[in-house]
């Protein structure tokens, strides 16, 4: 798209559609700003088949560069055109202090914040909106265009008579589905309720106390799903489902988005497949079983059936491989308010014996997370902290490591940069008698990727934890934490819950994509902020974490080649490092029980000047090197803002 005439210096809003069954995928925008300088942008996906964007148009942008997915079916709806004074305006009216950042940022020159901050008003809604948010991108198809699944789909649907009319509710959604082989099961708890108009593809029988699942479903050998009464699923949810198992890779379980409540309707916005959370949290939902998975969970014993789902989503999340579970990032389900998570909590235990998972619930106030066997015996740690001067600082930081922190077997590494201060010079001299410190000297440039990684070849420990001299140990149990989750064989990176000075969060995840390049999520938010789904209260799967705090096993460490000192040698390297780790096969964590303050930067200082240069070649790098996955993080929703570091709407 060529811009003619005067159609810059001001604002666009592109309103485009894609396919409503196909799985929606973030457009990549190009602004060309010279022969040799371009701009990209990553726009929302169309969770619900339409979306919308406001974006800036700098003076000197010549063409625009849409980059779609031709199986989404892109269809640019409208272009239109804002003035600064309007956007301005909207901002003014919504956050006045925003507004005032933004002024005060075009003023000072910087035109990428200005931008950030109109943009992050104006474009992006809270998620407590989603009513409003959620109209303006339906699309308004009668009938989808979903084509037709050859796979059997059979429903179960516990119930008791207390819920007819709800089962009634459910059932007549089901009998508007549309390209779907299905049938369904409704098991009554106090014997069967039924009216004398009937679905011939929906039988009634009494809940099989004591029973299994094969008890209500036979042989079947197609998919498995329990609904919930009150539950109803949109026309093409199933055909979409039971279509995701129909993959060549051999799909097992797959699940969507989902609305609950009446008025106002909350969005349930999913990742891609996360199984701590699912174990932990049970976020998944409604789900079909299928295959292998399915022909375990035939035979296990069925409890009680309010707890038939829950029972069988975390045995299933247990056993099921990664690659086998699709996620349908649709909402093709609403339902009643989600009381479950209470119910999922008590049943955890039992389930994870059950299917022999090495590891038991950890309960807090309603919610459960997973606590992991630590190795017998606990292996050594190498904490590696590089530091210059600063005696405030990393006095802080090693008297937090060796003093504050509970874990038995500890090495401290320190990589000094060219220290002057006397003062810490003399602390050093104190730290070395004690037999688990090291000082090592580094008398290059500051390079944290390069000194980083000095430190992790002389570190005696299996596990390394790499630690910013300006953190402060808050909890003694932190380090126990990080290492219960490091050692596990299928994690890579583990990342820490970060605090400001003020007690805000610092760090909780970092999205890849977010602010255009990669951010921390909920930033500055409260520090006992749930988030979306629940998913700080838990560990959790994410895209990467910050080397601010970050466990990994040093085997792990030296199979990637650690940091990429040659390319990132000051920032993006540990999102690079856990980008790396995931290909490899490993997957990322972070955990709210490691629990520590950051000081950000304090020793770096601002990015200013030739600093900020660099910080801008890396980040180029950056973008060039991980383009997919910024344009889509699997652990944060396409329908999510990644112009807001808020989990809000776009």
């Amino acid at each position: 798209m060529r811009l003619h005439g005067s159609p810059r210096g001001c604002w666009i809003v592109l309103t485009y559609r894609e396919r409503a069954v196909a799985r929606p995928l973030r457009p990549l925008l190009r602004l060309i700003r010279g022969p040799a300088r371009y701009e990209d942008f990553v726009l929302p996906g169309s969770a619900l088949g339409a979306a919308s964007w406001l974006g800036y148009l700098p003076q000197d942008c010549t063409d625009l560069h849409l980059a779609i997915d031709p199986r989404t079916e892109f269809v640019l709806e409208r272009v239109g055109l804002r003035t600064h004074l309007s956007v301005t305006a909207e901002c003014l009216g919504k956050r006045p202090l925003r507004a005032a950042a933004a002024l005060y940022n075009a003023m000072r020159g910087d035109e990428r914040r200005f931008r950030d901050i109109l943009r992050g008003t104006c474009g992006a809604t809270p998620r407590t909106h989603y009513d409003v948010w959620a109209e303006s991108r339906r699309r308004g198809d009668a009938v989808l265009p979903v084509g037709t699944s050859a796979l059997p789909v059979c429903l179960i649907l516990p119930a008791r008579h207390a819920d007819h009319a709800r089962v009634a509710e459910t059932l007549r959604c089901l009998a508007a589905q549309v390209g779907a082989d299905w049938r369904a099961v409704v098991a009554w708890v106090d014997g069967p309720d039924v009216d004398e108009a009937t679905d011939p593809r929906v039988t009634h029988q009494q809940w099989p106390a004591g029973g299994t699942l094969r008890d209500l479903v036979g042989d079947e050998m197609g998919c498995v799903g329990v609904l919930s009464p009150g539950e109803c699923l949109q026309p093409e949810a199933l055909a979409l489902l039971a279509r995701a198992l129909e993959s060549p890779d051999g799909g097992e379980m797959a699940y969507a988005d989902e609305e609950t409540g009446d008025a106002p309707l909350c969005p349930r916005l999913k990742p891609d497949w996360s199984p701590d959370l699912a174990l932990a949290q049970g976020y998944a939902g409604f789900t079909l079983h299928k295959g292998v998975l399915l022909a375990r969970l035939l035979d296990l014993p069925l409890g009680a059936p309010e707890d038939c789902r829950i029972d069988l989503g975390v045995r299933a999340a247990a056993t099921v491989l990664p690659a086998r579970v699709a996620h349908v990032p649709r909402v093709l389900l609403r339902g009643p308010t989600n009381e479950s998570t209470a119910r999922h909590t008590e049943r955890l235990e039992e389930n994870l014996k059950a299917v022999e998972v090495p590891s038991r619930p950890r309960v807090d106030p309603a919610i459960a997370d997973l606590l992991w066997p630590l190795p017998e015996p606990v292996p050594l740690v190498s904490v590696v902290v590089p530091s210059r001067d600063r005696l405030d600082l990393i006095r802080i930081a090693a008297d937090g490591v060796l003093g504050a922190t509970a874990y038995p077997a500890i090495e401290l590494v320190i990589v000094d940069n060219g220290s002057i201060d006397a003062d810490v010079h003399a602390y050093y001299e104190r730290l070395r008698r004690d037999p688990r410190v090291r000082i090592l000297d580094w008398s290059a440039p500051f390079d944290f990727s390069a000194m980083t990684n000095a430190g992790v070849a002389a570190a005696r420990g299996s596990v390394v934890v790499l630690l910013n001299n300006d953190i402060a140990v808050l909890r003694d149990d932190w380090l126990d934490a990080l290492v219960r989750q490091a050692c596990r064989p299928e994690v890579g990176a583990v990342g820490a819950k970060l605090l400001y000075a003020d007690g805000t969060l610092q760090h909780a995840g970092v999205v890849v994509g977010l602010g255009g390049r990669a951010g921390h999520i909920l930033r500055r938010r409260p520090s006992d902020s749930p988030g979306h789904l629940g998913q700080l209260r838990v560990a959790h799967e994410v895209s990467a974490v910050t080397a601010a705090c970050l466990a990994v096993e040093k085997r792990k460490f030296d199979a990637v080649g650690g940091l990429d000192a040659e390319a990132f040698p000051i920032d993006f390297n540990d999102v690079d490092l856990c980008l790396r780790l995931n290909a490899a096969g490993y997957k990322t964590v972070w955990t709210p029980h490691a629990v520590l303050a950051h000081l950000e930067s304090t020793s770096r200082g601002p990015s200013i000047g030739p600093a900020r240069a660099r910080f801008e070649a890396e980040a180029d790098r950056f973008v060039a090197r991980w383009r997919d996955t910024i344009r889509h993080d699997p652990f944060y929703h396409p329908g999510l803002s990644l112009t807001t570091f808020g989990e809000d709407l776009e």
